[in-house]
């Protein structure tokens, strides 16, 4: 009988903290969108809730109009002579903005509703690419979503900048900018607990971090409410209402770009980088901190990748078809983790408005440097590559970087440690 009732009342219990957990979640993921409507918050689906009221507010909070009466845009010649004028879908594209910017007429590329942005027509993309039909699925997908520059926001940190209360000038110095997946909670805790930890650093020097998430495939586990409870907790995920995918890396910088010019517009320095990246912070910031302040306004930096062309091999994740794109690279950063100056991020923003998407975000953000006239500072401490075998365990090899690539959770809070001890001798 006893234990009868010990069950019971464990059951009793576990009932009791499971229907608490859930109430719990579902509260902070209402909260996680802000103040809604009452008639709004009547619907059964979250995902048409935020996206009307996206839509609402998306005339307050959007740049483009901005941009669209910015006349200081414009493209260098060396990025002009760079990409040659061909009969590619993607140089076509780029060539008939440049033809209207240098005509003076408005040269931006037109955001579309995002319900009504995706290109149905198949004959036309058929007739602009004659092998369309061959493309891989992804890069179908890619195409058809090209021009769709504006998803709805799902989770937002509006106040993620804010100066805390009392703490006197605490302007965000060094913004880190990470890359990751919704299913990837264990990767982004390791980065809060090593690397990406946000405070205050050397001399007073300000760090906040964000990751930057799309939405998972529809056949995944439904994550919403573990998200907005994790936003609520770390108040470090932003999220927009696109699908995840190797491809949608260009539109999920340009997303980024604008939530920093709306609410963190004042960073001094943007490091973009990768969920499963381990940086040596002091470092990172001891490099930034010894930067010439007229070099400090007109910085992009990481490891040069200057001699890589498109690839044409359809089972490569990189695949590039003649028909879409025929032309050279520019010299880019890896893009496992590169710097950019706060500075930089409006003529940045601004100059994508102009430029086609581009399925391969690093290569797209070297074409935007090279067309603001921007160089690239190669950085032989960024390792977007890794580090030879032998030396994957060296400790004195990792405090001396700045940025390897990749590294597991586990192996991430080993090397924190690790370049931290005080038994460390090198």
């Amino acid at each position: 009988m006893r234990r009868i009732q010990t069950f019971i009342a464990l059951v009793l219990s576990v009932t009791l903290f499971l229907i608490f957990v859930y109430s719990t979640l579902h509260r902070e993921m209402t909260n996680s969108y802000g103040a809604l409507p009452e008639d709004l918050l009547k619907h059964s689906s979250v995902q048409a809730r935020v996206s009307d009221v996206t839509t609402q507010s998306s005339k307050k909070e959007s740049l483009t109009t901005l941009y669209l009466n910015d006349n200081s845009v414009s493209v260098s010649d060396s990025f002009r002579k760079s990409i040659p004028q061909n009969g590619a879908y993607w140089n076509r594209l780029l060539y008939s903005a440049l033809g209207k910017l240098d005509k003076g007429e408005n040269p931006f590329i037109h955001d579309a509703a995002w319900s009504r942005c995706r290109e149905t027509n198949q004959e036309l993309l058929k007739t602009n690419m004659h092998d369309f039909s061959s493309y891989p699925f992804l890069f179908q997908d890619f195409l058809q979503g090209m021009h769709c520059r504006s998803p709805p926001a799902l989770l937002r940190q509006p106040n993620k900048c804010i100066p805390d209360k009392g703490k006197g000038d605490n302007q965000t110095f060094l913004l880190f900018a990470i890359k990751s997946t919704p299913e990837n909670f264990v990767k982004r805790q390791a980065v809060r607990e090593t690397w990406g930890r946000e405070g205050t650093h050397q001399s007073g020097l300000r760090v906040r971090t964000v990751f930057l998430l799309g939405t998972p495939p529809l056949d995944n586990p439904d994550l919403s409410q573990l998200l907005s409870f994790e936003s609520r907790h770390f108040g470090d995920v932003l999220q927009w209402d696109f699908h995840e995918s190797l491809l949608n890396l260009t539109l999920k910088m340009t997303m980024f770009l604008h939530w920093t010019l709306t609410y963190c517009p004042n960073a001094a320095f943007v490091f973009s980088g990768d969920d499963d990246i381990f940086v040596n912070t002091p470092a990172l910031l001891g490099y930034l901190r010894s930067l010439d302040p007229s070099k400090a306004s007109q910085f992009y930096a990481g490891q040069m990748i200057n001699s890589a062309s498109p690839l044409r091999d359809p089972k490569s994740k990189y695949y590039i078809p003649l028909s879409f794109y025929d032309g050279p690279y520019p010299a880019y950063a890896g893009g496992g983790g590169y710097l950019i100056s706060g500075a930089l991020l409006k003529p940045l923003y601004s100059v994508s408005r102009v430029m086609p998407f581009f399925p391969i975000d690093d290569v797209y953000a070297g074409m935007c440097f090279q067309a603001l006239g921007v160089s690239l500072e190669a950085n032989e401490a960024f390792r977007t590559f890794d580090v030879k075998e032998q030396d994957r365990e060296n400790l004195c090899i990792h405090k001396s970087l700045i940025v390897i690539h990749q590294r597991s959770p586990l192996e991430m809070k080993k090397l924190w440690k690790g370049i931290h001890s005080p038994l460390l001798t090198c």
